[in-house]
């Protein structure tokens, strides 16, 4: 470790060091400027970066522990684990039990280059996906409300199913849920979403299809009207025409719905505030109050969707509408995301008079969740092998956004949580860009495809729960290639 010149900057270069038996060798010159403005955990993670893609730190190549890395640039261990989370976070870093830190074998960019004819013909005729893939190699599906399901821990996922069997089968099954899994959900919520909820409040259902439908049933019907975002959830517009609603198709911008364009005669409002689907904005604390307030007024129901508000980058969580207005609120979540819609569970969160009228009408229909799943999601919420799987997927998810992010962010919109993020495009590129992607292997959804009336909003909804790091990096590539100048 040496002392440059300038008064507060330290630098290693090619430090040699055996540690663990494993020597490591980097031939890369590092700074950290006390000086300067930037954090120094800042400092670090962009020069840390900038090797790993250049090439002077190869996928792969081990680096060194924080502990040994701050001993050499002469900061707090601190300094450098934040700048190793932060890697981690944007996928250039990897650790592998018991051995460390390394660069990471997906790290670096993915060049895709699509012909030079690709990337200006004409706009199509206005397909929304493309009819077929490209013949041959892996197809990357970047399409919206895929989780990654391969990510679950199988040890604590054998072992919640094993406590499932041990159990016998309630021969009458309580239309709220198991209670042991209410108090477990309502714990749950309190922690992950800060909603002061107890498991008087909490039902379990099927997932957010189950709940919705269970509320539109008790509240809807002829004669009544029931809005949706525009642009919005199709099957929250299915389930309430179902019920005999009138559809009320309620805009959006890119902060969520616009609450002075709400008319004051809907019996019910569906809205995702925590990360509107799919233009991806989060509804403001002013005009969640406003929204509120407006929910008073004219006596409206809000259905707040929760749908994966358990994962978040970069900014912390705004407090759910049902913790700010019980009285008005119903909360729906589900496990669709965190754990794969297989599971069939989630949640329902209502005031006591509501919920009951929703149990009562649940009971007469023999409408239940497997009561198996109740007990193998009581065994991983007791066992806090939910939590841990939550924390691995933040990490994970967040390598993913942070390359879609990297690759297209001047058009990305709404990437502060989720699973998907929009791309904001003009209306005439998104179907031909669609339909090449298509070609190149690259299946997406559009924005236009989310809307009930004529499209407001226009360009790509990209998910990155269902494609691996390596196949969002190699989706991006395609999509950057094939957006017109100007775009961006």
């Amino acid at each position: 470790m040496s002392t440059s010149g300038r008064r507060g900057e330290t630098t290693f270069a090619e430090n040699t060091f055996a540690e663990n038996a494993v020597r490591l060798t980097i031939d890369v010159p590092v700074t950290v400027d006390r000086a300067a403005p930037a954090p120094l955990a800042v400092q670090l993670a962009a020069q840390l970066r900038e090797a790993m893609r250049t090439g002077g730190l190869k996928a792969g190549e081990r680096l060194p522990s924080t502990r040994r890395l701050a001993v050499l640039l002469g900061v707090s261990r601190t300094v450098v684990t934040d700048a190793y989370q932060q890697l981690y976070a944007e996928g250039w870093l990897e650790g592998r039990h018991g051995s460390g830190t390394y660069v990471a074998e997906d790290a670096l960019p993915y060049e895709y280059a699509v012909p030079d004819h690709a990337a200006t013909g004409t706009a199509g005729t206005g397909e929304d996906a493309p009819a077929s893939a490209a013949p041959g190699g892996d197809v990357v599906d970047l399409r919206p409300g895929r989780p990654w399901v391969f990510g679950y821990d199988r040890a604590a996922w054998r072992r919640a199913w094993r406590s499932a069997g041990d159990l016998p089968l309630n021969a009458f099954p309580d239309p709220y849920g198991h209670p042991e899994l209410r108090e477990l959900l309502a714990g749950h919520l309190r922690r992950a979403r800060a909603v002061p909820v107890d498991a008087g409040n909490v039902m379990v259902t099927r997932g957010t299809g189950n709940g919705l439908d269970l509320v539109a049933a008790t509240l809807l019907g002829p004669g009544t009207r029931a809005g949706v975002e525009e642009p919005g959830w199709g099957a929250a517009r299915r389930v309430f025409a179902s019920r005999g609603a009138e559809v009320v198709p309620c805009p959006v911008d890119e902060q969520g719905v616009i609450v002075e364009a709400l008319p004051d005669d809907l019996r019910v409002l569906y809205t995702t505030p925590a990360h509107q689907f799919p233009v991806g904005g989060r509804l403001p604390i002013p005009r969640r109050e406003r929204l509120l307030a407006w929910a008073r007024r004219t006596g409206a129901i809000v259905v707040e969707d929760d749908y994966d508000a358990e994962f978040r980058y970069d900014v912390a969580p705004l407090p759910a509408l049902y913790g700010l207005d019980p009285a008005r609120v119903v909360l729906l979540g589900t496990l669709s995301k965190s754990l794969g819609p297989d599971v069939g569970l989630g949640w329902l969160v209502a005031p006591a008079d509501l919920l009951g009228r929703v149990a009562e009408r649940r009971a007469r229909v023999a409408d239940r969740t497997s009561g198996p799943v109740q007990r193998a999601v009581t065994t991983l919420l007791e066992r806090g092998d939910l939590d841990r799987h939550l924390r691995r997927m933040r990490l994970e998810y967040a390598r993913r956004r942070a390359a879609i992010v990297e690759a297209l962010g001047p058009c990305v919109r709404g990437d502060t949580a989720g699973l998907h993020v929009m791309v904001a495009l003009s209306a005439a590129v998104v179907p031909g860009l669609v339909r090449r992607a298509g070609e190149h292997g690259v299946l997406l959804d559009t924005t236009e495809r989310h809307h009930l009336g004529p499209p407001r909003v226009h360009g790509l909804v990209l998910g990155y729960g269902s494609a691996s790091l390596a196949g969002v990096r190699r989706g991006c590539a395609v999509i950057r290639a094939l957006i017109p100048p100007g775009e961006a």
